[in-house]
């Protein structure tokens, strides 16, 4: 579905019309559904927090700007915050960390599933063509959760620098997806 298509719908449930909605949960849901997934690493959590999404999407598409924003990067936006926000909000695991290591599953993981998706293979293709420094802050950033002074530290590089590459590779990546 290309930004026109939805710029139309986030559009139209603005207006509160709900089979424009049905329509965007289904073409929308999966790729927010793998973004949740990656961050919370629980499928059950991850369907928990897409509704409510949904719910959030539902209640602030009066304030998407298609001239300020793309209708994917604000979806994807939408999703990554809130499932940041159900992370932060977890209670710290009371086990002993090498015990739960001990029990990890070595099979493919929701996530790892989630990637092999055509969608995850199409956005790998496009991050390859970034330098690997920038491609490693962008997932750092948007899927790790990190903040600009946590990355300008980690690289070793002034924090408008750090905001400049983000900006630039997101672009690129734009680009790249909308080709």
């Amino acid at each position: 579905m290309d930004s026109d298509d939805l710029n139309a719908l986030i559009l139209r449930v603005s207006l509160k019309d709900r089979a424009s909605f049905a329509v965007l949960y289904q073409k929308t849901s999966p790729k927010l559904f793998a973004i949740c997934i990656r961050i919370l690493g629980d499928a059950g959590e991850a369907e928990d927090a897409l509704q409510e999404i949904f719910v959030r999407i539902w209640q602030r598409a009066e304030t998407f700007s298609a001239e300020t924003r793309s209708p994917t990067g604000w979806l994807a936006t939408i999703a990554r915050n809130h499932a940041i926000d159900r992370l932060r909000q977890r209670k710290p695991v009371a086990r002993d960390i090498e015990e739960a290591h001990d029990l990890a599953d070595d099979a493919d993981s929701p996530e790892e599933s989630a990637h092999l998706s055509g969608e995850g293979r199409r956005i790998d293709r496009c991050m390859d063509r970034l330098k690997p420094d920038h491609a490693a802050a962008v997932r750092e950033a948007y899927v790790a959760g990190l903040s600009y002074d946590e990355l300008a530290e980690r690289y070793s590089v002034p924090l408008n620098t750090m905001r400049t590459w983000l900006r630039r590779s997101l672009m690129k990546l734009k680009e790249c997806l909308e080709a």
